[in-house]
C-alpha cells in the first residue's frame, strides 16, 4: 500500500491506537488475521470417502470371504478401491482449489499508530485503527471514512455496479473493494472474519457437493439394500445349512456373501466415476475446466440459466460507438477539448472516448475539474472557454439547446447504449472550490459509446432457449441498460424481455418468488438478492445453474446447482465454481451440454444392465431363504456374469455419442426393465441349479451360470440397439471371452466350472432362448411406456 507526499501532510492531528492497544488485541486474537483453510480437511475427505454404506457392506463382504473361503471369490473388492481413490482424488483437488480463495489481496496497509505513520501487515489491524487509502490500494478491511480528498472507490467486485463511488467523512467503505482515485484515512469498524470480505469469503469456502440424479439414485438403491442385507444374510446361510444338498458353514457363509454382493450395483458406482472423470478429462482440452465431477450431468438437467450481464453477455469492455456533434461552428474545440479532459484516464469511459476522438490534437487545459460521482461530471477550461463532460441528464439539462439532446439521449439509452455529453460556456473561469454548472449551456457533442457483446452469446442464448431452457439475467448494473442488451442477444426469442429493478422487488416471499420467476432481466441486484433469487428459483423445482465473474456473483454461484465462472473472472468466482470456462467463451456450454447428455443417456442404458444384476440377485436370495433350496451360484460365477454382461461392455457403451434431451424419472425408468428382467434371470437360474444339481453341484452351477450368462448377453444386445459396428465388436468380444473361460482349462478351473456334455449344452441353450425372449417381451412393453430407450439422437440440437 502506497503512502503519497500529500498523505504526509495531511493527518497530522490523528493519534490512532496505541502500542498496548495492538498487544492486547493481538493477545486476545482480535486482529484481522483469518485462518485460510476450508470446512474440510484431507482427513475428513479420506474418512467420508472410505466409510461409506457402500464401502463398509463390500469389505465387511470381503473380509468374510478371505476368512472362510476362496480368495478368488474376493476380486469384487478392486471395484470399492478403485472408486474410493477417484473420490478421494477429486474432493481433494477441490479442496486445494477453495484453500486458494482469497478475496482480500491486501497484504500491508499504512497506518496512524501513537501519531507516527507505519506501515504493518494488513493481518495485523486492530479495531480503531486508522488507515491511509490512496489510489490503487485495496480496502483491507471495513470502517468509516474520517477524511476524505476525492476518494472514489470501485465497489464492482462486490455489488455489481460499474461506477466508482464517491466517498465522502463518515461514509462506510467494504473490504475488497479498489481505490480508483484520490486518498483518505478510515477507522477500522469490522476486522478479522466479521468484516465483509472475510464474511463472503468463509461462506464461498463451505464445501458443497453438486446433485447429481445418477449418483442420487444409486445411494436410494443401496439404502433399500441396507435394510435387507443383514435378515437376507442369515436367512442364506441358513438355508444353505439346511439345504437338500448339503453345505458347511464356511461354504455357506460364502454361498450368503454371493447373494448380498449380487445385491450391490458396485460397478454401477464405479462407472458413473469414470466417466465424469474422462468427461472432465475431455473438456478440459476444450477449455472447459470441470472442478467437480457431478458438474456435467448437472448442466444437461438445467431448466433455468441465470446470466450475469458483464463478463458473460458482454465482454466488460466499454467500445466508441459514435460521436455526434450538435454544433458544427465549435465542433473542431469540442473535440480537441474533450479529447484534453479523457486523455490518460483509467476508467472504461475516458479510454473509449478517447479512442472516439482517435487522430484529435488535445487543447491546453488552463483548468482541469476532476469527474465527481455525486455530481456526475467533469470540467475544464481551454482558450475557447469552458466545458463540461457527463451525465446527458445532469449537463444536457442545462443546455439552451436540452429537448433536443436529450431526444436523441433516449434514443440511445433504449438500445442499451452508454451516452455521455459535452456541453460549453463562454466563461473562461470555474470555481474550484464550490464547482457548478453554468445557467446557459451549449451541448455540442454526444458520446455514444457501447459495452461489447460476445461474439457468442447471441447464438449460446438462442441454443439454450430452443432446449426448453429460460434464460434469466440479473446485474448489479442500471435496468433499462441491462434489458436493451438482454433484446439484442434474444433473451426472449423476438419479443421484449420484461424488465424489473431489483430494488422495486417484494418484501413478502411468496410475492418475491413469483417475480423472480416472472421477469427475465433484473438490474441493481445486490450479491445477498442474487441469492435470494436462486433460491427462489430453485424453490419452485427448478434446476439453476448461475454465470459469473465478478465476487458478487460468489454466494450465488455457490448456492446454484451448477456455478460457471469465466476464466477471466476473480480468483474467488473460479474457486468456487464447479465448471469454468478457462477462455471465456460462453460458446463452450452446448458441447458441456452435450457430453451431460451422452452421461446421463448412456448412464441409464447401462444402469438398467447393472440394476438386473441387483433385481435377479435379490429375487434368488428371497427364493431360496423360503424353500432352503442352495444358492446357484458362487462370487466368482457371478463375477464372470458381471463382467462380460455389465462392466465391461457397459464402459465402451457409455462413451458412444447420444444428445438425447434430458428426461426427469431415470430411476423409474431404469427400474422398469431392471426388475422384470431380473426376475426372469433369477427364474432361469434357478431352474438351471434345481434340475441339474441331482447330477452334481458343480454341473447345476455351470449349467445356470451359462444360461444367465447368454440370456444377460441377449439384455446387452437389447441395449445396444441399434447394433452399429462399435457394438456389433463389444458384443462378439464378449461372446468370445465367455467361451474362452469355458473352453481354456485353467480358466475353467480359476471359476469352478465344469465342461458341459451336449444333452447339458442344449438345456443351456433352450433356457437361455426362452429368457431372451422374455427380455424381448419386456423391452417392447418399456418402449410402449416411455419410448424407445435406444434411440440416439445423433444432432446436439435436437
Amino acid at each position: 500500500m502506497s503512502e503519497t507526499g500529500a498523505t504526509k501532510d495531511r493527518y497530522l492531528g490523528h493519534v490512532g491506537v496505541s502500542a498496548q492497544d495492538v498487544a492486547r488485541a493481538k493477545q486476545l486474537g482480535k486482529t484481522n488475521w483469518v485462518e485460510n483453510t476450508t470446512s474440510r480437511s484431507i482427513k475428513v475427505i479420506i474418512r467420508s470417502n472410505l466409510f461409506t454404506l457402500f464401502n463398509a457392506i463390500l469389505t465387511t463382504a470381503v473380509v468374510v470371504v478371505l476368512l472362510v473361503g476362496n480368495w478368488r471369490d474376493a476380486v469384487f473388492g478392486i471395484v470399492m478401491v478403485t472408486n474410493a481413490v477417484i473420490g478421494i482424488y477429486s474432493e481433494i483437488r477441490a479442496k486445494y482449489v477453495l484453500d486458494s480463495l482469497a478475496i482480500l489481496e491486501s497484504p500491508r496497509s499504512w497506518v496512524i499508530r501513537d501519531g507516527a505513520r507505519v506501515q504493518v501487515p494488513s493481518a495485523e489491524l486492530i479495531l480503531g485503527d486508522l488507515v491511509l487509502l490512496s489510489s490503487g490500494d485495496q480496502v483491507p478491511t471495513d470502517g468509516t471514512v474520517l477524511e476524505s480528498y476525492g476518494l472514489r472507490v470501485d465497489e464492482s467486485m462486490l455489488t455489481g455496479e460499474s461506477v466508482p463511488v464517491r466517498k465522502r467523512d463518515g461514509d462506510s467503505v467494504l473490504s475488497g473493494t479498489a481505490v480508483v482515485a484520490g486518498e483518505g484515512l478510515f477507522e477500522t469498524a469490522k476486522v478479522g472474519e466479521d468484516s465483509y470480505a472475510n464474511r463472503l469469503t468463509k461462506e464461498a469456502k463451505q464445501f458443497k457437493k453438486v446433485k447429481s440424479e445418477i449418483g442420487q439414485s444409486i445411494n436410494t438403491i443401496l439404502k433399500w439394500i441396507s435394510w435387507v442385507i443383514l435378515p437376507v444374510v442369515l436367512l442364506l446361510v441358513a438355508s444353505q445349512l439346511r439345504s437338500d444338498e448339503g453345505t458347511t458353514w464356511q461354504h455357506a457363509v460364502v454361498l450368503a456373501v454371493a447373494g448380498v454382493v449380487g445385491m450391490i450395483p458396485q460397478g454401477l458406482v464405479l462407472l458413473t466415476s469414470l466417466n465424469f472423470a474422462l468427461a472432465g478429462a475431455g473438456l478440459a482440452k476444450r477449455n472447459v475446466l470441470i472442478q467437480e465431477l457431478g458438474a456435467v450431468e448437472v448442466l444437461a438437467r438445467v431448466d433455468r440459466l441465470c446470466l450475469d450481464k458483464t463478463g458473460t453477455i458482454t465482454t466488460g469492455e466499454i467500445a466508441p460507438q459514435q460521436v455526434i456533434c450538435l454544433d458544427e461552428s465549435i465542433e473542431e474545440d469540442a473535440q480537441s477539448a474533450l479529447a484534453a479532459m479523457v486523455a490518460g484516464g483509467e476508467n472504461q469511459t475516458a479510454k473509449a472516448t478517447m479512442a472516439g476522438l482517435s487522430g484529435v490534437e488535445p487543447a491546453k487545459l488552463l483548468q482541469d475539474v476532476p469527474f465527481d460521482s455525486s455530481r456526475k461530471w467533469s470540467a475544464a477550461v481551454t482558450d475557447s472557454g469552458s466545458w463540461y463532460f457527463g451525465a446527458p441528464d445532469i449537463v444536457a439539462s442545462h443546455a439552451v439547446n436540452a429537448a433536443q439532446t436529450l431526444e436523441q439521449v433516449s434514443t440511445f439509452a433504449k438500445q442499451g447504449a452508454r451516452v455521455v455529453c459535452l456541453a460549453h460556456s463562454p466563461l473562461d473561469h470555474i470555481d474550484e472550490d464550490n464547482p457548478s454548472l453554468p445557467k446557459r449551456l451549449q451541448a455540442v457533442l454526444i458520446v455514444v459509446l457501447a459495452e461489447q457483446i460476445r461474439g457468442d452469446a447471441a447464438d449460446t442464448i438462442s441454443y439454450f432457449l430452443r432446449q426448453g431452457v429460460q434464460i434469466k439475467v440479473i446485474s448489479g448494473d442500471n435496468p433499462s441498460t441491462v434489458a436493451a442488451i438482454a433484446n439484442r442477444v434474444g433473451v426472449r426469442r423476438g419479443e421484449p424481455v420484461k424488465v424489473l429493478d431489483a430494488r422495486d422487488l417484494p418484501q413478502a416471499e411468496e410475492d418475491f418468488v413469483e417475480a423472480v420467476n416472472e421477469f427475465d432481466v433484473f438490474g441493481r441486484v445486490t450479491p445477498e438478492t442474487k441469492r435470494k433469487m436462486v433460491k427462489a428459483l430453485q424453490s419452485r423445482g427448478h434446476t439453476v445453474a448461475m454465470t459469473g465473474d465478478g465476487v458478487n456473483d460468489v454466494l450465488a454461484l455457490k448456492d446454484a446447482d451448477l456455478g460457471i465462472a469465466m476464466g477471466s473472472g476473480t480468483p474467488a468466482t473460479r474457486a468456487v465454481a464447479k465448471l469454468v470456462l478457462v477462455d471465456g467463451k460462453f460458446s463452450k456450454l452446448p458441447r458441456v451440454v452435450a457430453e451431460g447428455r451422452r452421461i446421463i443417456a448412456n448412464m441409464e442404458r447401462v444402469s438398467a444392465l447393472f440394476l438386473t444384476k441387483t433385481a435377479m440377485s435379490a429375487l434368488l436370495a428371497v427364493l431360496v431363504a423360503i424353500f432352503a433350496w442352495r444358492y446357484p451360484f458362487l462370487p466368482r460365477h457371478l463375477t464372470i456374469i458381471s463382467s462380460l454382461t455389465i462392466g465391461i461392455p457397459a464402459f465402451f457403451l457409455s462413451l458412444t455419442p447420444n444428445y438425447r434431451r434430458y428426461r426427469p424419472g431415470f430411476l423409474e425408468r431404469t427400474l422398469h426393465i431392471a426388475i422384470p428382467s431380473g426376475i426372469v434371470l433369477a427364474v432361469t437360474a434357478l431352474v438351471a441349479q434345481r434340475f441339474y444339481a441331482a447330477q452334481s453341484l458343480e454341473v447345476g452351477s455351470t449349467v445356470a451360470t451359462l444360461a444367465v450368462l447368454m440370456a444377460a448377453l441377449y439384455l446387452l444386445s437389447v441395449m445396444s440397439r441399434p447394433i452399429v459396428a462399435y457394438r456389433a465388436v463389444i458384443l462378439f468380444a464378449m461372446l468370445g471371452a465367455g467361451v474362452a473361460i469355458v473352453l481354456i482349462e485353467p480358466v475353467r478351473t480359476f471359476f469352478a466350472l465344469t465342461w458341459p456334455t451336449p444333452t447339458q449344452w442344449l438345456g443351456v441353450l433352450v433356457l437361455a432362448a426362452v429368457c431372451s425372449f422374455l427380455i424381448e417381451l419386456v423391452f417392447r412393453n418399456y418402449s410402449r411406456k416411455f419410448g424407445d430407450l435406444t434411440r440416439i439422437v445423433g444432432d446436439i440440437d435436437e
